[in-house]
């Protein structure tokens, strides 16, 4: 089953790009031209990660990571920007992105990563899923 990756990026000549490249990989693609649209879709689907730009104009990388993070939890953020700075970087993983990485990304490197955070996503939801049988037995009491 291929990746399912959710691309938000307020520069629609870039995303369509990408999500073009990220198809050819086999990637299944969504794009969203703002944070707003990618939370909206975020708590409609699952998407084994989520990329996002950290310099858009009504909401920035990093206050929709916090937001996705808080409706979500198990949600793998990747930040692309073109403006990297080792302070966002550290900010950006402290707040639970996998990674962040500088436009314009590698195809191979980012490809790399998605993989990663699908598997990562995985074994989130596992352990979630883990931890609801253990309490549903606690109240049965098998």
């Amino acid at each position: 089953m291929p990746e399912k990756v959710l691309l938000v990026d307020d520069e629609k000549d870039f995303l369509e790009v990408m999500a073009e490249r990220m198809a050819a990989r086999g990637i299944e693609v969504s794009t969203a031209s703002s944070a707003t649209e990618a939370i909206r879709l975020a708590e409609k689907e699952s998407f084994d990660a989520i990329i996002v730009d950290l310099m858009m104009p009504e909401m920035d990388g990093i206050e929709a990571l916090k937001l996705l993070k808080k409706k979500k939890p198990e949600t793998q953020v990747i930040l692309l920007t073109g403006h990297a700075t080792l302070e966002k970087g550290i900010e950006a993983m402290k707040l639970g992105a996998v990674d962040f990485l500088e436009k314009p990304a590698d195809m191979n490197q980012l490809t790399k990563k998605i993989k990663k955070a699908h598997a990562h996503k995985m074994m989130v939801v596992e352990k979630q899923i883990e931890e609801k049988m253990k309490k549903i037995m606690g109240l049965k009491g098998w």
